[in-house]
């Protein structure tokens, strides 16, 4: 049996490891409670998130991860504000107008749009800036299309994409580039002619030009926000 002292040591080296985790700036605490690896702090971006979750996961000793890991918003808001521009992004999204939505207001569930013999159904609750998804929807790029909306509002600090699917698809690299590709195309940030989307094995590599250093980095984060993606490589280049 691994000594846990050792087990949490190999985790932090893990961190080090990897500059995007900037532990000098954004301490992330650890502990193993029965068994399983429970990480708690809040990084820099999302990229960051997925990045350490990805590098504990490697740590031979490690069984299991509790993920609180949360991402520096880009506002500080409150969950009542969050809970207003996530309920309007989902809305206003064309793709979703054939699902039911409903949002959890003090243990309570508030309906906000009721369809007749609705396509799907998406709950929302909210707690201290993390957003839950949960509910039905009829495809995988639905789930992530709602998973990246949320995301999107500033206030955001995790997004927790809870949403079932059915009927129930096969997921692959396909269905994650046609969601990258979908997310770069609502990003008004981004002119998504000028990138190309390779998946492999969850690993997204991202390829192109663009005017502005601005522009390639909201490409990429477009592309860590999509739920399945381990990893980002952008390649994209920036426009003398």
């Amino acid at each position: 049996m691994a000594d846990p002292h050792d087990t949490l040591e190999a985790v932090r080296k893990a961190f080090y490891s990897e500059p995007r985790i900037d532990l000098a700036h954004h301490p992330i605490r650890l502990a193993l409670s029965e068994g399983d690896l429970v990480i708690e702090g809040e990084v820099a971006d999302i990229a960051a998130k997925k990045l350490a979750l990805e590098r504990a996961a490697a740590v031979a000793q490690v069984r299991g991860i509790v993920d609180r890991l949360r991402v520096a918003p880009a506002e500080r808001m409150g969950d009542g504000a969050i809970r207003d521009l996530v309920r309007d992004a989902l809305l206003e999204e064309p793709a979703l107008a054939a699902c039911s939505i409903r949002v959890g207001v003090k243990k309570q569930w508030e309906p906000v749009r009721a369809v007749d013999g609705p396509a799907g159904a998406i709950d929302i609750t909210f707690e201290d800036g993390v957003v839950t998804l949960d509910g039905d929807v009829p495809g995988l790029g639905l789930k992530r299309l709602a998973g990246i909306l949320a995301w999107w509002v500033p206030g955001s600090r995790d997004v927790i994409n809870g949403l079932s699917v059915t009927p129930a698809e096969d997921d692959n690299d396909g269905e994650i580039s046609d969601a990258v590709r979908l997310a770069l195309e609502k990003d008004p940030m981004v002119d998504p002619a000028q990138i190309r989307v390779l998946t492999r094995n969850a690993v997204v590599t991202l390829q192109g030009q663009v005017v502005s250093e601005s522009e390639r980095e909201a490409a990429e984060f477009d592309a860590w926000y999509v739920f399945g993606v381990d990893k980002v490589v952008n390649q994209i280049r920036v426009r003398a």
